[in-house]
């Protein structure tokens, strides 16, 4: 047999690699370094452990935040990890056990305002049990999706939370394949490796049409979310449902994105129509928000004129001009349930998940008032 060739270079901080040239073709690259820093990192280890009085493996648990210790214990190795400016290597301790320390987050955007608060529980769950988050977004394409669940493969996540309508579980099955526990959001029931937190809209959309019927509204329209995207089909259908129900039917039902621009656009349509409705529900509050400057554009007051309903209750929602109407959607809640939802599957033998609701609320604001008795004229 040939000897396997092997080069080497040098490193900025001067540590000395060798690329080895394997059998399939691929080249490994192995670190001589790599002995000496864990050698370093665990003699530090070892001097935290002296200093505080306790094992290695009682240091350990305290940084990996893994099993109970007092709180005695835990103040005295905290204290020697700051007198020696300790920290973890997370790549040897990646190497030691075979595990990484980190849990996925799959978003659709970033930009949308929907999604810091699922972000912020998550990432406060997960960093409390001593875990990292890897982000990641779709931007609604597929081809970036497929990318995005190849990266989350290769960095060997624990688990992956989905919080998206625009990922199903055809698209992520690779993770599932690798044995990689995932949370869904108003998807399938659970089954094996797979979770399912399910938001109850209908609660608060029958509060919100009651509140309307009380108001005196008889005529609606709805601007719902993408038809591709399940949650949105799932809002709308409950809408005209519940609407129909109270003797509102609507006088329109559009489709638009999930973007202010869009919820202009489509209630500029509603404009146009013979039947100018006295309440718009709107499929987000990003919706009701371009729908209500677009209303304002065109010299209908909101709410006097019509009045706006939104959904997802964003920080912005009680910031628009008037403050929005909307059903309340617990995103915070929603990141932390998607954690424990995949922390309880991975210390399950069989790794089946479970199937969680999330309850919606009607939080009344100014975007909403009595039924216009006059007919409207609006501005060309």
């Amino acid at each position: 047999m040939k000897p396997v060739p092997e080069t080497r270079s040098t490193l900025s901080e001067g540590a000395d690699l060798v690329k080895q040239r394997g059998l399939s073709g691929k080249v490994v690259i192995v670190s001589h370094s790599s002995r000496y820093e864990n050698d370093n990192m665990a003699h530090t280890m070892r001097e935290v452990a002296r200093r505080a009085g306790v094992s290695l493996a009682t240091v350990s648990r305290v940084l990996n935040n893994t099993q109970y210790i007092s709180e005695e214990t835990r103040r005295r190795v905290l204290d020697a990890v700051r007198e020696f400016n300790y920290f973890k290597n997370v790549h040897a301790r990646r190497l030691a056990t075979g595990r990484s320390d980190l849990f996925g987050l799959v978003i659709s955007e970033i930009a949308n305002p929907f999604f810091p608060e699922i972000i912020r529980g998550y990432q406060a769950m997960a960093w409390n049990r001593g875990f990292d988050v890897l982000i990641c977004n779709t931007e609604y394409d597929r081809e970036r999706t497929k990318a995005v669940m190849r990266k989350l493969r290769e960095s060997d996540v624990r688990g992956v939370a989905i919080v998206t309508s625009s990922v199903d579980r055809i698209m992520a099955s690779e993770l599932t394949a690798a044995g990689i526990p995932l949370v869904f959001c108003n998807s399938d029931p659970a089954g094996k490796l797979v979770g399912n937190i399910c938001i109850e809209y209908e609660h608060g959309i029958n509060k919100a049409i009651q509140h309307v019927v009380d108001l005196g509204h008889r005529r609606s329209a709805v601007i719902a979310g993408p038809a591709d995207n399940r949650t949105a089909v799932t809002i709308k259908n409950a809408l005209v449902y519940g609407l129909t129900a109270r003797g509102l039917k609507p006088v329109c039902v559009l489709e638009s994105n999930y973007r202010v621009d869009a919820g202009a656009a489509a209630v500029r349509e509603v404009l146009s129509r013979p039947e100018i409705p006295t309440i718009v529900f709107c499929g987000n509050d990003l919706i009701a928000m371009g729908a209500m400057t677009a209303l304002e554009e065109s010299g209908v007051r909101v709410p006097e004129d019509v009045s706006v309903i939104g959904i997802d209750d964003i920080f912005f929602a009680f910031l628009a001009r008037p403050p929005l109407t909307t059903i309340s959607v617990p995103r915070e809640q929603l990141g932390v349930k998607a954690f424990e939802a995949l922390d309880r599957m991975l210390n399950l033998k069989r790794h089946k998940g479970s199937n969680y609701t999330l309850e919606t609320d009607l939080v009344v604001r100014k975007s909403t008032a009595p039924a216009r008795l006059q007919s409207l004229k609006v501005n060309s």
